[in-house]
């Protein structure tokens, strides 16, 4: 069997398309034991000291 000559680079796109997404499965299965451990919580992480003035978005760039 052979591909037509008009269809070469669709074939190779679904059978890359194909291959990536088998890939991706595999990584994502892979990955789902450690979904189990134990969330980290934010208040859990130690204060962090600030320096400098807090950061304030210029919301009106043609106002200073």
């Amino acid at each position: 069997m052979r591909i037509p000559d008009e269809r070469p680079n669709l074939v190779m796109l679904a059978v890359l398309t194909l291959f990536t997404a088998g890939i991706a499965t595999g990584a994502a299965l892979m990955q789902r034991p450690a979904a189990a451990k134990k969330p980290l919580h934010l208040a859990d992480q130690t204060p962090v000291r600030m320096v400098g003035p807090p950061f304030v978005p210029n919301t009106n760039p043609r106002e200073r």
